[in-house]
């Protein structure tokens, strides 16, 4: 508490104690402490409440004597709030109401300044002027800064001068010497150090470190290494190749040490060029143009490297460019053949002769020791080997025909090669131009029929006709045209030539009539303007149409003039419509016809009773032979021995055989049939399929007897199949058909 002006520290209970008390007696007159109204009582006891009783403060509770049990710190705590109330000992009953009271913690200087943000980094440009900012920095004091000098900070520097110095109150740090170079020296380490107490002494201080980076200004210029480069090139080395390089030295950074490089003189202006590597910094000098040993052997160039980004502050000091010499030495290379010009273009007519001179080609070997020089075709140009060359003059023959109007151009490609060595090799396109012959005879441009109204009149234009030519004669084509010498006179049509070099075809007379002739054929010749002329005949067709009363074509056949005029077209598509119809119909019928007619077919799980085919004529068993006469066994119809196909026409003429005689009935019938069977197999003309036959003979010795209906049972129930069984194999499926009849009837 401040008594007139002046702090006050309660060191003493009695004072702490008095203070207390006058503040109670300000308020409460009648309110004292117990042991100041009743000194001595031993029935009062003190109590003490509030923020660190009992911890930090204890009260004595006789006496009243409050103590400190802890070292106090302003910076962690600045007061406290407490409440002492007096009870009765016995009883703890309040005596009086609980007073409330403020401990405040005086500031003493016990916290050092201190630099959060540090250490620093700060930069500076070069080659700066005295003065200039560089960076602040700040330090804080935990001490109370409204209570005496405890916080009152003072900046100085310890480590840095003379190139740094700092304000002592705003702690800003600023360059103190000038033309400070960072290619002398790039880095510096600054001590800074804040002290409290204004800096006086006994005050308490911290210390940072600040590290001071020089940055790059563009304050030197580029420098050559050397000041004479010396290289060495082949005269065969490709354009754009790189020969050298060379390099100007900046000790400055970054876009500051950027430079470009140029060629300003030397012989070799045009020949080199110079560009710069943007990773190194090089100077890359390239071949811009080929080099020829024989004609040049070495060159001198004077190059420039400058700064591209210059700096106005320093363009005093100097230029900020270098020079140097480059001397480059070229060396002598096998080249290979040169020919006389890059391309070649030849002309030959198409009527050319076979092994004709069309043209030549001439190379050199243009190194200092010359080699002879070998000249062939590339054949991947020339396959079908229309042209040939002489290997050692060059002069290139025709080796087949040529026609223009197949092919006008011809490319191909001749090789030169060097005999001493066959490595050097070059090539040259040659175009060949096949000049135009007149060869080819005109011809109409299209295959022309004209049409001719009935109701045409005299002079009418019936058709314009053109003609094209293969040729390409220089001055254009010029057609002439005429009629063939017999049709000169021809009473019906004539020709007109027309300024566009096309020709009119006329008719002479009207009333032509497509009953009367439906069709002209009027030969025309062409002939062109060529030396010597070439002509042909072309022959136009002039169909005879009718016409409507304006001269559009309607119809040009016979049938549809004689078709009834009132028939429209609705109504011919109607009639066409139901013959069609017609014909659907009767080919169904036929079809359904055809299907029915269809011969019975056994089935394999058929019952064969079901399918009995009976007929009126019944043998008369094996020993029968004048029933049915021998001799029909010769085929008395085929007599002649011919007997046609009727199913398809033979492919070749076969030619009749003789008739045999016919022989009484005792013949040998077995070689009868044998003949017979000979003949039908070697007979061209005999039917392919399968026929019956009927023969009155049986044979003899038959396990199955004779197979005559006579003397049977009347009923097909009355009849016991089973001796069918034992007639051997070839009755065995008949069998096998009665015996599962017979198994199915019981079932």
């Amino acid at each position: 508490k401040k008594i007139n002006g002046s702090p006050l520290f309660v060191s003493s209970v009695l004072q702490f104690r008095l203070l207390i008390n006058k503040k109670l007696q300000s308020k409460e007159e009648n309110l004292f402490f117990p042991y100041y109204l009743d000194p001595g009582s031993s029935k009062i006891k003190y109590i003490l409440s509030g923020d660190g009783a009992g911890t930090i403060f204890v009260i004595n509770d006789k006496t009243g004597d409050i103590h400190a049990m802890k070292r106090l710190d302003r910076e962690e705590k600045a007061e406290y709030t407490l409440t002492a109330q007096a009870v009765d000992r016995d009883t703890n009953q309040p005596l009086e109401p609980p007073s409330e009271f403020i401990i405040k913690v005086q500031d003493i200087n016990d916290n050092a300044p201190e630099f959060v943000d540090g250490p620093y980094h700060a930069t500076v440009p070069e080659m700066s002027v005295v003065g200039t900012f560089v960076t602040k920095v700040t330090a804080t004091d935990a001490d109370d800064p409204v209570y005496g000098n405890s916080a009152k900070l003072v900046y100085s520097i310890l480590e840095g001068q003379p190139y740094f110095s700092i304000e002592p109150h705003t702690a800003i740090i600023k360059t103190a010497l000038p033309n400070m170079d960072r290619e002398a020296k790039e880095e510096y380490f600054v001590v800074i150090q804040a002290k409290d107490m204004g800096g006086h002494m006994g005050g308490l201080s911290g210390t940072t470190t600040v590290t001071i980076t020089l940055t790059d200004v563009n304050d030197n210029p580029p420098k050559f290494a050397q000041s004479l480069y010396h290289f060495s090139v082949m005269e065969d080395v490709a354009l754009g190749e790189p020969i050298g390089r060379v390099k100007a030295n900046d000790l400055d950074i970054g876009e500051n040490a950027k430079s470009s490089y140029d060629i300003i003189e030397g012989d070799g202006m045009d020949i080199f060029e110079i560009t710069t590597d943007a990773q190194t910094q090089d100077g890359i000098i390239r071949v811009r143009k080929p080099l020829d040993f024989e004609t040049k052997k070495s060159y001198t160039l004077k190059v420039e490297a400058a700064n591209v980004h210059v700096d106005p502050r320093f363009i005093s000091g100097g230029p900020f460019k270098d020079t140097a010499t480059v001397k480059i030495v070229v060396e002598d290379a096998d080249e290979p053949p040169v020919f006389s010009s890059p391309t070649y273009l030849l002309e030959v007519h198409e009527n050319a002769a076979i092994n004709s001179v069309i043209g030549q080609v001439t190379a050199h070997d243009p190194d200092v020791s010359s080699s002879p020089i070998r000249f062939s075709i590339d054949r991947h140009t020339d396959l079908e080997r229309q042209f040939n060359i002489n290997a050692e003059d060059g002069k290139i023959t025709l080796a087949t025909p040529l026609d223009r109007e197949t092919n006008m151009w011809h490319n191909i490609t001749i090789v030169a090669t060097e005999t001493r060595n066959h490595s050097q090799v070059s090539r040259v396109p040659v175009a060949i131009k096949v000049l135009d012959v007149n060869d080819n005879a005109p011809e109409f441009a299209s295959e022309h029929e004209a049409f001719l109204c009935e109701n045409g009149k005299p002079g009418q234009v019936i058709q314009i006709v053109s003609a094209v030519d293969k040729d390409d004669p220089k001055n254009g084509h010029y057609f002439l045209y005429s009629l063939l010498p017999e049709m000169v006179n021809n009473p019906n049509f004539t020709i007109k030539k027309n300024e566009d070099n096309t020709l009119s075809i006329l008719a002479k007379h009207s009333g032509f009539s497509r009953q009367k002739q439906e069709v002209y054929l009027l030969p025309i010749i062409i002939s062109d303007s060529g030396n010597p002329p070439m002509s042909s005949t072309s022959t136009l067709t002039i169909r005879v149409c009718g016409c409507s009363s304006d001269g559009i074509v309607q119809s040009c056949n016979v049938e549809a003039y004689v078709l009834p005029i009132g028939l429209s077209m609705g109504a011919l598509i109607a009639i066409l419509a139901c013959i069609i119809l017609l014909l659907v119909i009767v080919v169904l019928f036929v079809t359904l016809r055809r299907h029915k007619n269809e011969p019975l077919i056994i089935k394999d799980d058929e019952d064969v009773r079901e399918n009995i085919i009976r007929y009126d004529d019944e043998g008369g068993g094996e020993e029968d032979t004048e029933a049915f006469d021998i001799a029909t066994l010769q085929n008395p119809d085929g007599i002649n021995g011919f007997l046609p196909r009727k199913d398809i026409k033979p492919d070749l003429q076969f030619m009749p055989r003789q008739g045999l005689a016919p022989v009484p009935n005792g013949v040998d019938v077995d070689e009868f049939i044998n003949v017979r069977l000979h003949e039908a197999d070697n007979d061209p003309t005999a039917p392919p399929y399968d026929s019956i036959q009927i023969y009155g003979y049986e044979g003899r010795g038959s396990v199955a007897g004779s197979l005559s209906s006579l003397e049977s049972s009347t009923s097909d129930s009355d009849q016991n199949f089973d001796y069918l069984s034992e007639w051997g194999p070839r009755f065995k499926r008949l069998g096998e058909l009665y015996s599962v009849g017979e198994s199915d009837k019981e079932t």
